[in-house]
This record gives C-alpha cells, structure tokens and sequence, in this order.
C-alpha cells in the first residue's frame, strides 16, 4: 500500500495513485492530516484538546475517529496508525506529501524556470480547502501556521523567479512585483522591483516607487533605503521555506523503549555533531518544547551543531503517566535505558535542575560513555535534606495544593511555580508556561514528583565524578540559589563554574543569557 496526500485544494489521500473514500466527518479528517503532516506522536489528552475541546467525551470520539483512520491508513501489511491508551502516531517514513515534494523543487536550483512558474500556480490552490474547525481554535492556529509556510514557500519561488537569468528583464520585473505584492514589506522584494526597474531604464516609475516604498518602511518601522539598493540576493537564506529550526523539527522522529519495569519511555534525537544526551527533568514534552518560549531555543540552537537526544521522563509528557515507580533510583535506570536505545556510545551528558543529580549520578556509574558534564541549576540534595520544619510544612503545603488544584482552568496553582520559575516572563509567557504544565503531568504526579525531589542526595558522590564538568547557575534563581550551584562546583574534582546573568531557574529563549548558555556550552564541548 503505497499512500500519498493531496494538500493543496481540498483533501485527498491516494493509495496507488487511486483516492481512497475519506471519513465523512470533517473533524476526523482534520485528525487524519493533522497526523500525517506532522507525522509525530501525540498524547490523547493533546488531540482532544485540539480537535473536541467542549465536547462531552472526548476521548471516546477521539477512538471513534481513530477507527475510520485505520481504514484508510492500514492494511494487512502496514500498520501505520498506532496507538496506546495514552498516545497515537501516524509513522509512514514513505508517506508522499505534495506540498514537500514541490518545496524540494523549489529549494533545487536544478529546477527550471517553467517548472518553478508551474509550481507557482499550484501554490495559488488554498491549503487544505474546506478543512477549517472555527471552534478549536488550537488546530486553527496550528493550520494557518502551515498556510503561512506555503506563502513563505511561494516567496522563495518569486525571489528565483525575479533572478532567474533565463529570463529576460521584462519577465523577471513581473515576478519581482507579484513577490512584493505577497510580500509587501519584504525588503530584498522592494529592492528586486526597483533594481529591474532601473535596469529598464524606466526612470518615471523608478521615482515614484522608490518614495512610496522609503515610506511604507518608514511608517512600518523598518530599515531599508533605495539609495543603496544591489541586486537581491536569493542565496542569503532570507526567503527559506523551512528555518533551520523548522527542519530540525521536522526530522525529529520519537520512538519508544521500555524501562527494567516495563514504564513506556519516549525519546527522540534531531540534528548533527558531537552528541548529546540530555537527561529528563520534570515539565518536558518532546514535541510542545519545540514551541516553548523556554527550551526551544537551546535545543534548537544546540542541534544545528550537535546530535541531540532528549526524552520525557516517567509520568511525564509522552512517556507513561501510569508508573508504578517514581524514585531518583527510577530516574537514573531510565537514563541508561535511552542511552542504551539511541546507540550512542560516548557522549556529552546535560543535566537541568533535578535532571542534573540524575547526570552526576550516571557519570559516576558509567564514566566509560560521558565526554562531558553539563549541569545547569542543579543541586545534590533535595528540600527535605536539612530543612528546617517551617520549609519542610511550606513545601508539603505546595504539594498539597498542587494535587488539588493542578488540572484546573484556573491557573492559579501553577502559577507558584512559573513566577518562581521565570521572575521576568511576561503574561504571554507565564500564560504558555502555566498551560503547558497542565498537558505536561497530570495533578498526582506533580504531586508526586515534587516530593521524590525532596530526597534527593547525590552529595556523597560529588567527589567521585570523573569526566571535564561545566557548572552553569542563574545569578538570580529563586528556586535553586547560585551558591548551591557554586558549591556543587566546588565539591566535583576540576569542574568549572559560569555565572549566567538571569534571574531565571528556566531560561527564556529571547534573554541574552540564553544565547550565553549556549555558547559557553558549546565552547566547553569544544576545548575539553
């Protein structure tokens, strides 16, 4: 059974070139393209929110749905829809998408002046017609995203178009104004329009445009000049379908293994380089973290340069909400299991706040597979370790709170830990953050790890760390203070301590000490 998918005009599947009768819900259908695009798994509670927010059942007519799929998707011999009770994945590495294919002939500089002008009127065809859900708004965001990359797409094409030296001046001129026409305030267009203009001799509209444009940037608050217009440059990556971030993102797979205890753990490795594992920390999702005003960016960023692989730890994102065992003995046994599944054998090893007591921890056992120790606002032992009464009632108070209020639609609860977390968010963020946590873990399991990371203790083992170490602590954390950071530094054999200039437990990806972190990364990677 050999599938592919019509996404441009209204939706069609083909098995053999032949359509294949379609569910007649139109929200089952969105289900069905939603998988196939993204082409990554999902947790259950995800796809009702996106598809049934206020239905009564949701998961029952999200089964539903999922039983017309199979018919389309599956046969004797492929199973390509799978799903437990808690996630679901369409997985079909062959799967023929139009929309990608004409993105690669767009992205070839072999491709042809006819075959780009072609490609160009397809790309006129509304994506995925007819599929609109106004009710849910989540899935409407997420498809005017993907219209907006084919209209990044077809700017791309116009920009070849508007250089393409096979054709004439005329010609180019042409495409040059209906790029600028889709992109109005796209500089390098205006600067294409007036260069061909001027080439033509055509000094009348020159003068006009070149006014009417310096104003519209003007007004629009951006920079730009004809005075000192050249020739665009369609080889500067300024008109790229897809960023880099974006195909990062787009070739990450998650796959499954099973934990000593037969806890479901998912993982998943994107980009290139030395690698790097990063260990679990509470409050992951392999797939949201790639959206997050937070983590995104260092993943991300570090990807471009490194294989990274990262996973959900138990009862937590897309692993299994339903684990028996929820310990820092747990924790660390779920390490070896990814390492052992992702084939890496030598590898930099990154630990974020509890996550970094699980790395220490590991390096100790297996100092043979660590190259390098990044830790960032970790600590060895936990709030009950030490505590006075008052901080240890305070904490239990939390967790209380936590377990009764954690699910709700007031965010109220969660908000404890975004202000503490990240001081300097903004509403919009703290609002990503809040809701995120709510898809993250469910209320008993908050609960739950919150206590196991009281009794944390890795204290006795500090001293035993073997591998080049790096320390990295927020000046201003206000969960974990910097002189815990300080002295963790102090207590591992050479390791080396960086002070980031943020007040952030979590790092927002737009603050400076973001980019801090990842170079100093980075530049540790690289010298030791």
């Amino acid at each position: 059974m050999s599938l592919s998918l019509q996404t441009l005009g209204e939706l069609i599947v083909f098995n053999h070139d032949q359509a294949v009768p379609l569910p007649a819900s139109k929200r089952t259908r969105a289900v069905l393209v939603y998988l196939m695009l993204t082409g990554r798994m999902h947790r259950r509670d995800w796809l009702c929110e996106l598809f049934w927010e206020n239905a009564d059942d949701p998961r029952a007519t999200l089964r539903w749905s999922l039983s017309k799929i199979r018919s389309v998707v599956n046969d004797v011999d492929h199973e390509r829809l799978w799903a437990d009770r808690e996630r679901v994945q369409l997985n079909d590495p062959d799967l023929d998408i139009d929309i990608r294919n004409l993105a690669a002939k767009v992205s070839d500089p072999a491709t042809s002046a006819q075959a780009l002008k072609g490609i160009n009127r397809a790309l006129k065809r509304p994506l995925l017609k007819g599929l609109d859900l106004p009710d849910q708004p989540l899935f409407q965001q997420w498809l005017q995203a993907e219209r907006d990359e084919v209209q990044l797409l077809r700017s791309q094409l116009l920009a070849r178009l508007a250089s393409e030296p096979h054709l004439d001046w005329a010609e180019q001129l042409e495409w040059a104004r209906e790029w600028l026409a889709l992109e109005p305030l796209n500089t390098c267009a205006a600067t294409a329009v007036l260069t061909l203009l001027e080439q033509l001799g055509d000094s009348w509209e020159l003068g006009w445009l070149s006014t009417e444009l310096s104003q519209r940037f003007l007004e629009a608050g951006i920079a730009w000049s004809s005075k000192t217009r050249t020739q665009a440059d369609n080889s500067s990556g300024a008109f790229v379908y897809r960023t880099p971030e974006r195909e990062l993102l787009a070739h990450q797979r998650i796959h499954l293994c099973t934990a000593k205890d037969g806890v479901r753990l998912a993982y998943a490795a994107v980009g290139s380089g030395y690698p790097i594992i990063k260990a679990a920390n509470w409050l992951s999702h392999l797939e949201h973290d790639w959206h997050s005003p937070i983590w995104s960016p260092l993943f991300r960023r570090l990807a471009l340069n490194h294989y990274v692989v990262r996973y959900d730890e138990r009862g937590n994102g897309l692993s299994d909400w339903h684990a028996n065992d929820l310990s820092f003995d747990a924790f660390v046994t779920d390490l070896e299991t990814i390492v052992e599944a992702s084939g890496v054998d030598r590898f930099a090893l990154l630990g974020i706040s509890q996550g970094a007591a699980v790395s220490i921890a590991y390096a100790v056992k297996h100092p043979e597979r660590v190259s390098h120790l990044v830790l960032f606002g970790g600590y060895p032992a936990g709030w009950r370790i030490n505590a006075s009464d008052r901080v240890i009632r305070e904490r239990e108070a939390i967790i209380t709170l936590t377990e009764a209020g954690w699910g709700q639609d007031n965010p109220a609860y969660r908000q404890i830990f975004s202000s503490t977390f990240m001081p300097s968010a903004d509403k919009a963020e703290l609002d990503w953050f809040n809701d995120f946590q709510r898809r993250t873990a469910s209320p008993e399991n908050a609960a739950r790890f919150l206590s196991v990371f009281g009794d944390i203790d890795v204290r006795h083992l500090l001293s035993q760390v073997q591998v080049p170490t790096l320390v990295l602590h927020s000046e201003g954390d206000q969960r974990i203070p910097i002189q815990t950071g300080r002295d963790l530094a102090a207590a591992i054999p050479g390791a080396k301590f960086h002070r980031l200039d943020s007040d952030g437990h979590l790092l927002l990806g737009r603050e400076p000490a973001s980019k801090a972190f990842i170079d100093a990364v980075r530049h540790f990677i690289a010298t030791h």
